[in-house]
Formats: C-alpha cells, structure tokens, sequence
C-alpha cells in the first residue's frame, strides 16, 4: 500500500457530501481501490459569489500501483508529523502548574505524561462549578469575583467561540488540534481552515484533559488563589490565600489577562516586565443572515454561517475587527465588580440570530504610561469603571452606527435585537472611550464598509466596552523561557506570550518540554 496527499481539489458546495467522488474523478481513482481516506484541510472559496466552492486536501491510502502517481499535479506524499516524545521526568519535585487555561492546560498535560505528577493550582472553580457561576451571573448579576466568564477551569476561552486557528506557524499546531479532539472536540476541528470548538464543547475538552492529568498522577486544586511565593535556595515556595503551600523547582504561571492581582503581586516580588500595546473598543452585532448573505452570496443557505475579517490603518492607528463570532452572543464578561467587559461567544452550531465582532483600535504604551509598566492595567481598568457608571446597574453602553457616526444616540434598537444579557444603556462612547478611539472609529467605519459592504450598516448594533483583548504586561524571560526569578517560568497569553488558544496552548506545551529537557 501506498500514501498519498492530495491537493488542490474543488468541490462546489452542493456537493460537498460526495468529496470521495471527486477525488477519484479528478485522480482517476477506482473507488473500489480507495483503502484509507483522511480529510487533512477543507476551505471555502468565496472569491465568486455566482460560484462558491469547498478546497479540500486530502490523505488516502492505495494499493502499490497508485505510486506511480506521485510528482503528478496536486500528488506527493504525506509529510510525517513530528514526533512528541515524553522522556521520564527527572528532577526531584513536582512542578507547579498555576492557572488552567490553554496554556497551563497543555504544560500539564504534557508534563504529567512524562511522569512529572503535576500540581495545578485553579483561582477559579472547575468547569461544573463554574458554569453555574457564570449562569448566575448572567441572570441576576451577581459576580463571583473568583470564579467568572475570566478566571476558572479551562480559563476565558470557555467562555468564547472556541477559535483554533491561529497565526502561529507552529510544528505542534496539528498536535494540539488533535489534542483537542481526543478529548471530545468533533473531528473537524483537526482539517478546517478556521476551526472551533464552541463553548459547549470546550467545556466537555477541559474535563477530559482534566481526568487524565488526574489519572497520570496529577493533582488538582481549585479554588485556590496563588498569592505570593517565596526562594529558598533553588527552591520556590507558593503560597496561597486559602492557606496551601507547594515546594517545587519550576513554578509556571499560566495567568489570563484578567489577573491584575497577581501581576502586581509578580512585580511586587522582582519579576521584571514591560509594558506592551494592546487595544480598546466595542463589540458590534449584525444579523447572521446578512453576514452570510455578504460573504457567500446566492450559496449562503449551503454553507455554514459566514465569518469576516476586517482592518483600516488610519494615520496614528489601525482599527480592526477582533474575536469574531458567527451566530452568536455578546457576553457580560466582569472579572471584578463594579466594571463592564464585553467579548463574544458561540456554541458550536453557531446557530444564534446575531453575528458579533469586536471592532478594536490600537492603543500604544505611549497612550497610557505614567511611570509604571502595569500603568496599562489601570487604563483598561478605568474605562471598565467608566462604562458602568454610565447606567449603574450592569447594562452596557450601547449606540447604533447610524446613530454613532453622526455624533447622536439612538433611543433603541432597529432591526438588530442586541443580545447583551444585561441589557443595553444607550448614551455617548465618549463617557466611556478615550477620545481618539472614539474618533478612530468613526473614520474606520466608513472605510471598513468598503471592504465589508454592510458592516457600518445603519442598524448595527455597537456595545462597549471591550479592553481584554490582550495583556497590557509582558512578563520578561529569558531563551530558557525563565522569568528573572529563576525557577519561575510565565506562560500564556497573561504573561504577554500569546494571543488565543492556539497559541497560548502552544506556549506551555513548548515550556514544558524545555524545563523536561533541562538537567
């Protein structure tokens, strides 16, 4: 038998139930001969609205007689995916896993296949409890500070859309899709070209990975706020709020962007960090239908919902569109009382009336540093505080782009129903934006609309504030990926190391397997 990838194959969309069909078509390929078959990529095409088309890549196994095919057009054979290897761990006391979003997740889950017992310490809840917390919220607007849409088991990205694509041009991309599949994700996750889990989903992934770190011999505390951590010698001590103390040579912190707390704790204690760019703005909805109707055309009802994309470099800034989420919501996503943060999340149907998307313009240092590199945890922090002062009861301020761009308030929504539990506030973005974001936008509306006909529609929902979209902090570390305190190692998209799932998953698995490789 013989493997063979191949390529460049197109298939219009109502037919894309028969993808054998045309492989052996295009490849001359007896059906009876196909032994082996493996989607690898699928794509959608929507370059011609008259004409949408799947691309698909795929991998299928043949009797001995098909190698004569390789070198042909669209034909080569399978490039072998690295080899993860788990050496024994070595050193004489478990390592510390703090925080259990994407990147601790993966740090642990590879270190507790080398053997290493891993400790874990969750300021949050587990999932089960969590979701619970995040349910009570929404209802009735009471906030567990500790365990939210931020902080918990499997961290702010179970709460999103669940995206897995990722600009990271990583060998461990393909691992950890298919990480994610193992553990309960569906199939698709590991071929299409922008792949989701979707939050009902990610929740089931989290548990999996969970139970067998646990199995493996890890151990797992939640509920449990890391609040200082003391050297003695080569040896770290972390300290926790509920009074839990763990001894340990390599200490990671896995923090979400969310945790200010224990950042300025971090900086407090010597580790050094600077401070770095982030991005402020709004989330805004659309009807699904009109999304998919502008990305696909007269093929819209065949495809699943659409998704877009969208950037404007202004003079002094770049705006663009962030976390965009298909038939989905906009979520009430406080980390701390008395602040309004916005994000978007979907399940993995998607099937939600209303598309959202957050619209960001960049904020540079220079626009908030004072002198201290956290003075960005500040900035974010004051126009949170802001925009719930605007209604004071837990709704968001919202406004209409119609409305938004000729310097007025609309009284209520038109066509889009704004999906924001809590309600919407209309009112003026410039109580609750910095001026030059305010104006940001409304130069990039218009031009946005260019590229994206119907995104500055009049009836568009706008609903502030979204400040979370990255760390305002790097944590500084060295090529050993170890912080200036040795023993420390941050991790992950609140260290200032990543910008998603993907990627943050990718960096703890990377600095799990350098701190098992060191002597």
């Amino acid at each position: 038998m013989v493997q063979l990838k191949l390529s460049n194959i197109s298939v219009p969309v109502e037919s894309s139930r028969n993808v054998k069909n045309f492989v052996c078509k295009q490849f001359r390929i007896r059906t009876e001969d196909l032994n082996g078959f493996r989607i690898v990529r699928q794509s959608v095409d929507a370059r011609k609205k008259n004409r949408v088309q799947y691309n698909f890549q795929v991998e299928v196994t043949l009797p001995d007689k098909y190698r004569s095919l390789i070198g042909s057009p669209g034909v080569a054979e399978p490039t072998p995916a690295p080899d993860l290897t788990y050496p024994k761990w070595t050193h004489d006391l478990q390592p510390v896993v703090v925080g259990f979003g994407p990147a601790g997740m993966f740090a642990a889950l590879y270190l507790a296949r080398c053997g290493a017992r891993p400790v874990v310490i969750e300021r949050g809840e587990r999932i089960e409890d969590r979701q619970q917390s995040v349910q009570r919220f929404l209802q009735t607007k009471v906030l567990n500070p500790e365990s939210n849409v931020q902080f918990g088991e499997g961290g702010a990205g179970t709460f999103s859309d669940g995206k897995l694509n990722t600009n990271v041009n990583s060998e461990y991309n393909q691992f950890i899709l298919n990480e994610f599949h193992a553990h309960g994700a569906p199939e698709e996750v590991t071929y299409q070209q922008n792949p989701h889990v979707g939050t009902d989903y990610l929740s089931k992934v989290v548990k999996n990975i969970r139970t067998e770190i646990e199995t493996l011999g890890g151990e797992f505390h939640f509920s449990t706020l890391f609040d200082r951590f003391e050297k003695n010698g080569e040896r770290l001590m972390a300290h926790c709020q509920n009074g839990k103390t763990f001894t340990t040579r390599h200490l990671l912190i896995g923090l979400g962007h969310s945790a200010r707390d224990t950042i300025r704790m971090l900086h407090a204690n010597g580790l050094l960090m600077e401070a770095k760019g982030f991005s402020i703005g709004v989330r805004m909805e659309h009807l699904q239908r009109d999304i998919n109707r502008m990305q696909y055309g007269p093929s819209a009802n065949l495809l699943p919902p659409a998704s877009y994309k969208g950037v404007v470099h202004l003079q002094n800034r770049g705006v663009y569109t962030f976390c965009m989420c298909p038939g989905g919501t906009v979520m009430a996503s406080a980390s701390e009382k008395g602040t309004i943060v916005t994000n978007g999340m979907s399940e993995h149907k998607r099937d939600k009336a209303n598309a959202n998307s957050a619209l960001l313009v960049s904020v540079t240092p220079e626009d908030f540093l004072q002198g201290s590199v956290l003075d960005g945890l500040d900035y974010q922090a004051k126009y949170e505080q802001l925009a719930f002062r605007m209604a004071g009861d837990g709704r968001a301020p919202g406004n209409l782009v119609g409305e938004f761009l000729k310097g007025q308030i609309a009284e209520r929504h038109r066509k889009v129903v704004p999906s924001y539990p809590h309600g919407l506030y209309y009112g003026d973005f410039s109580r609750c934006l910095p001026d030059y974001a305010v104006h940001a936008l409304r130069e990039a509306l218009p031009l946005l609309d260019r590229k994206l006909p119907g995104i500055a529609n009049v009836d568009t929902v706008l609903t502030g504030v979204e400040t979370r979209s990255s760390s305002p902090v790097r944590i500084l570390r060295n090529d050993d990926r170890m912080s200036s305190v040795s023993g420390i190692y941050p991790i992950g998209e609140g260290a200032g190391y990543a910008g998603g799932i993907m990627s943050a998953a990718i960096d703890g698995l990377k600095t799990a397997i350098q701190i098992t490789l060191a002597k």
